[in-house]
């Protein structure tokens, strides 16, 4: 009988951490996506209104890799007013050559954190400025502390301005961050504020109204929209994507219903068949990023499938490195 892994959250966090090799591991799926050959299916979705929640599975077949993954990702966003953190979830994985499940890996979200995270610094490391050093996040939620932490990866980040609904909140995170990163971070009571003054802005909310303006945006910023993954959401005025120099999708086929374009085109300010060139084409060097550092750069990341697969298999090779994990026969 084939064996199954099962890794539970408290080993999958002592083998995974967001860390360089995350961001490489992120990087070169988005790498290979731009190639062509991976087969990812549009995203599940099942909106559970009644309760503010969501839940999106998404998966992808990338060559070369041994296995899939297949990642159920539930978001309920009125959780933190019960003591309970917004999103859960887990990945199961399968053998590419056979189908036989593999592992399970019971995250309850964590890799798919490390996964956005990630896919962030990849944005940043190909489009932001190299000297890019003031950091704009929007929301204070766990996206938002991972996202500076990348950003802090590949740019060399001293400040960082934090803006939330909740002022209160807003800078007991800021105060928080200040101590753990031994950079300077500090919350803004107004979100123009903390746009105008930082090289890099990262919006990282459920908002279903725009927070930032177009005419906030100054030249040589670059900004990373990751929370409109639904077609209700929408963190950025529709203008934004017409004054950026250069609009980049993860995957243009889904910006397109789910992510900041979307809202561009309902707005009439894009057409619907517009091209744009996706992060993996960058990253690949077959289409062009930034072209000076003056542009304004916006990179809309809606959430992959071929993330998850790779977060998968990076996780599952660590697994059988380390010997962690329950090993059990189906």
């Amino acid at each position: 009988m084939p064996e199954i892994k099962l890794l539970s959250e408290s080993d999958l966090r002592s083998i995974v951490q967001l860390d360089s090799a995350a961001v490489d591991c992120i990087e070169d799926a988005f790498r290979t996506l731009a190639g062509g050959k991976v087969v990812m299916p549009p995203i599940l979705s099942l909106a559970i209104a009644d309760f503010n929640g969501e839940v999106d599975v998404k998966t992808a077949y990338v060559p070369g890799l041994d296995s899939f993954a297949i990642k159920m990702s539930p978001g309920f966003f009125d959780n933190p007013k019960l003591g309970l953190p917004s999103t859960s979830g887990l990945m199961t994985v399968f053998s590419s050559r056979t189908g036989v499940l593999q592992a399970l890996l019971l995250d309850n979200g964590y890799l798919t954190d490390v996964r956005t995270a990630a896919a962030g610094a990849v944005a940043a490391r190909h489009l932001s400025r190299e000297d890019a050093s003031r950091a704009c996040i929007l929301g204070t939620g766990m996206q938002a502390e991972l996202q500076l932490k990348a950003l802090m990866l590949v740019r060399p980040i001293t400040t960082a301005v934090i803006w939330g609904r909740d002022g209160e909140k807003a800078r007991a995170f800021a105060k928080r961050l200040n101590a753990e990163l031994h950079i300077d971070v500090v919350a803004a009571d107004e979100a123009e504020a903390a746009v105008t003054t930082s090289d890099i802005v990262v919006t990282t909310t459920p908002s279903s109204s725009p927070l930032v303006k177009a005419d906030w945006l100054r030249p040589g910023q670059h900004v990373t929209a990751m929370g409109s993954d639904q077609d209700h959401k929408n963190e950025l005025d529709p203008a934004c994507i017409t004054r950026a120099s250069l609009y980049v999708p993860d995957r243009l086929s889904q910006t397109r219903h789910l992510g900041e374009l979307r809202s561009a085109i309902a707005a009439g300010l894009v057409e619907d068949t517009a091209i744009f060139p996706e992060l993996g084409e960058i990253v690949a060097g077959t289409a062009r990023g930034r072209t000076s550092k003056d542009d304004i750069t916006l990179c809309d990341l809606t959430g992959t499938g071929v993330q998850d697969t790779a977060i998968a298999t990076f996780t599952t090779a660590r697994a059988r490195e380390t010997g962690l994990g329950t090993t059990f026969n189906s």
